[in-house]
């Protein structure tokens, strides 16, 4: 049963961060594209602002990926735990814990997913196992 719970918690996760991974990397589903992104990061401070829209954008798009097919899953996983640890304090630290006050609360649920699969890997029904 722990393969099988790994193997829904990567598919959420992968599927999540997928998603945003197309609207951030590529403007997909309503999303902002790099450009639009960067744009959104250089008034948050970040510089060179279009470097880190690449890198968050294709961090989510292609680390999604990899946890919905089980590749690579604990660098996979940590490297979207780092991602979401930076939105968490560049974004949502100072308004809190609760998510109706725009506070982290979220965040720390998928950070503690995250780390959970850091931890456990991916489980035997991945593509990582097959080889």
């Amino acid at each position: 049963m722990t393969d099988l719970a790994l193997l829904v918690l990567r598919l959420g996760i992968g599927v999540m961060f997928f998603a945003h991974g197309l609207q951030m990397g590529l403007g997909k589903l309503g999303g902002p594209g790099v450009a639009g992104f960067a744009k959104m990061l250089e008034g948050m401070g970040f510089a060179p602002a279009l470097v880190w829209s690449y890198l968050a954008g294709y961090t989510t798009l292609i680390g999604g990926l990899f946890l919905i097919l089980g590749i690579a899953p604990r660098f996979s996983a940590f490297s979207l735990f780092i991602f979401i640890l930076v939105a968490a304090y560049k974004v949502h630290l100072s308004k809190g814990f609760f998510l109706q006050s725009g506070g982290f609360e979220y965040n720390f649920v998928i950070a503690s997913a995250c780390l959970a699969l850091v931890i456990a890997g991916a489980g035997k029904y991945s593509l990582w196992n097959k080889f």
